[in-house]
C-alpha cells in the first residue's frame, strides 16, 4: 500500500521555502508564528511541524534571501525574527512563476483524455 504521508512530505519540502518567503514578504515573523500562520492560512490542509521549518530557514539565510534579527522578549527570552531581503523577493517572484508553470502543466497532464483534449474540455 502506498503511503500518502511520504508523498505529502516530499511535496511539502519542495514548496516550503516558497511559503516561507511569501509570508515574510508580507511581514517579518519568528519561527513559531510562521508555523501557526501557515497552518491557519492553509486551513489545516498542510500541517507544518516546527522541526521542518528551521532547515529551510537556515538555507535561505545562507543564500542571503532572508536575514534574522534577535529581539529580547521579556527579561531573558530572545525571539528571532526573519526578514526577507531584496534578493529573496526576486527569488520568490521567480519561484512563483515556475510553480505556476509546473502547476498548469500538471493540471493539463492530469486532465488529458488521450484525444487531444483535456477531460474538462470534453465535459463542456
Amino acid at each position: 500500500m502506498i503511503q500518502t504521508n511520504d508523498i505529502e512530505e516530499n511535496l511539502k519540502r519542495g514548496i516550503l521555502e516558497m511559503l516561507i518567503l511569501k509570508m515574510l514578504s508580507q511581514e517579518d515573523m519568528y519561527g513559531y508564528q510562521m508555523i501557526s500562520e501557515m497552518n491557519i492560512r492553509g486551513k489545516g490542509l498542510i500541517d507544518i511541524k516546527e522541526g521542518s521549518l528551521y532547515g529551510p530557514l537556515y538555507r535561505l539565510i545562507g543564500k542571503n534571501y532572508i536575514s534574522e534579527n534577535k529581539v529580547l522578549v521579556g527579561k531573558r527570552r530572545t525571539r528571532v525574527y526573519y526578514h526577507i531581503e531584496p534578493l529573496g523577493v526576486e527569488y520568490l517572484n521567480t519561484m512563483i512563476e515556475v510553480y505556476s508553470q509546473i502547476t498548469e502543466a500538471v493540471n493539463l497532464i492530469m486532465n488529458y483524455s488521450g484525444e487531444g483534449e483535456t477531460n474538462e474540455e470534453n465535459n463542456q
